[in-house]
């Protein structure tokens, strides 16, 4: 996901072997295309006479064809997935169907979220590169870290694969075939397990280990904070309800719970009462928060315990919520109920200002928008007012929703909590582009004055001809 600075041959972050090298100089660039255009030339073998043949990319169809035919492929498998799924769903019986599920989005909306952040993050690079945010300097990437167009592919994959096991899934429960259609999450789960931790030089392997190493700095902030290791835990904040899920889903096949609906019961050691879903839910704030710890530790600033104070709003929300499995209504409802919505609003108000006043600069919205080469979307947005407006609101009114949903009050209503945890993912990654953009206007300022002090400072060569009294 993101880079490093460090030498070519010894880069973690580096693409795969064997990927395409990125070239700069102008005169190599021309010397490839120049070969690559002696290749359509014939060559005459003196030895044997014979001339061979032209190369067979000219013969290759065009890249827009295949684009169009991999696009035409695509919804063709899309479609069958949705009717293979809503047929099998329909075979079910009523009472049944429900349960089923909610159980069936409990295995797969997380990688189906993941997935669609993956999309959105893939889109923020995208416009960056079409603009003038260096964002490759902000996170510290060397020139061979992973473009928007490799976030995608990454991101098509994923979309094939896991709407594919969840199609499976479903097929093989509702035709009988119980003890097949549990191992389609397992298999998923452990092949994703296994594409991050697989220890060769395939599927980007320094990008993946650079994705671990930043979430083992996220869990233990024990060295200086970079912009890479907080940008990614804020993300991580507005995805624990996908932990959250992700923890029942790998609860329930250690104790071989899958494609049953005993964990609706009550007293289910997956179910909603149980104690490790607060925990989970609350452990990407506590990060957070230790990481502003640690920056006020080494800076000694105090917007850093500021920042701070803002995480430790979110812990209230969600551990008097999850009271409500376990004390009595009455009790709920006269005593906690009205701090959790007070503590609510604190954490939505503080979050809301934190964003507009901290984390963007309003005055700057000049950069994000404004792309290198004409282009329609830099058209609609540089420069409107009425993105001020939606950027604003939408963020309120997302903050608010997203520390509703932290309650318990939803938990089993999944398609609702699919939908604001798809909603509060959107908002992140669009609070990404002026994160960003806040945050390269600083380092182009500092920049800026950085050489105009080095400027002002007369130079060893001025000062010995002054000293001499020369004139030049």
């Amino acid at each position: 996901m993101f880079g490093g600075t460090v030498s070519a041959s010894n880069s973690p972050h580096l693409r795969k072997s064997g990927s395409r090298p990125v070239v700069f100089d102008l005169g190599a660039s021309e010397a490839v295309n120049s070969g690559e255009g002696d290749n359509l030339i014939p060559e005459t073998n003196e030895m044997k006479g014979v001339t061979t043949p032209l190369s067979t990319t000219a013969i290759l169809p065009s890249p827009i064809l295949l684009w169009r035919f991999k696009v035409l492929l695509f919804f063709i498998w899309g479609f069958t997935c949705c009717k293979i799924g809503w047929d099998s769903v329909m075979r079910m019986s009523a009472d049944l169907r429900d349960l089923f599920l909610y159980e069936a989005f409990l295995y797969y909306n997380p990688l189906l979220l993941v997935t669609m952040a993956v999309w959105l993050w893939g889109l923020n690079l995208w416009v960056f590169a079409q603009g003038s945010v260096s964002y490759a300097k902000i996170f510290d990437l060397d020139q061979n870290h992973l473009t928007h167009r490799e976030i995608w592919k990454c991101a098509t994959w994923m979309t094939i694969i896991v709407p594919t096991s969840m199609t499976a899934y479903l097929y093989l429960y509702s035709h009988g075939e119980v003890s097949l259609a549990a191992s389609q999450p397992v298999l998923l789960y452990a092949a994703v397990a296994m594409a991050f931790i697989f220890p060769f030089d395939i599927f980007f392997l320094s990008s993946r280990y650079f994705l671990l190493r930043t979430l083992w700095r996220i869990v233990f902030p024990l060295q200086a904070i970079s912009f890479a290791d907080f940008f990614l835990a804020d993300i991580m904040t507005s995805m624990s309800k996908v932990f959250s899920d992700l923890e029942r889903s790998v609860c329930r096949m250690v104790h071989r719970q899958v494609a049953t609906i005993a964990w609706f019961e009550a007293d289910s050691v997956c179910g909603s009462h149980a104690v490790a879903i607060p925990i989970v839910l609350v452990l990407p704030y506590l990060f957070r928060l230790f990481q502003c710890l640690r920056q006020y530790k080494d800076t000694k600033e105090k917007t850093s315990l500021l920042n701070a104070l803002k995480y430790s709003t979110a812990v209230p929300v969600i551990f008097l919520s999850a009271l409500k499995y376990h004390v009595y209504p009455e009790k709920w409802l006269s005593f906690y109920r009205p701090l959790w919505l007070l503590s609510s609003v604190l954490n939505s108000l503080y979050s809301f200002y934190w964003d507009v006043t901290r984390d963007w600069d309003m005055s700057c919205f000049t950069r994000i928008f404004k792309f290198n080469k004409p282009h329609v979307f830099s058209h609609i947005l540089y420069g409107r007012k009425w993105v001020y407006f939606w950027v604003i609101g939408s963020n309120l009114i997302l903050r608010c929703t997203w520390t509703y949903k932290l309650s318990a009050h939803l938990r089993h209503n999944y398609l609702t909590v699919f939908a604001i945890t798809a909603l509060e993912i959107v908002r992140r990654f669009q609070w990404a582009f002026f994160r960003v953009e806040n945050e390269w206007n600083k380092m182009t300022s500092k920049s800026n004055l950085q050489i105009a002090m080095s400027s002002d400072i007369p130079s060893e060569e001025d000062r010995l001809i002054s000293s001499n009294g020369h004139n030049v």
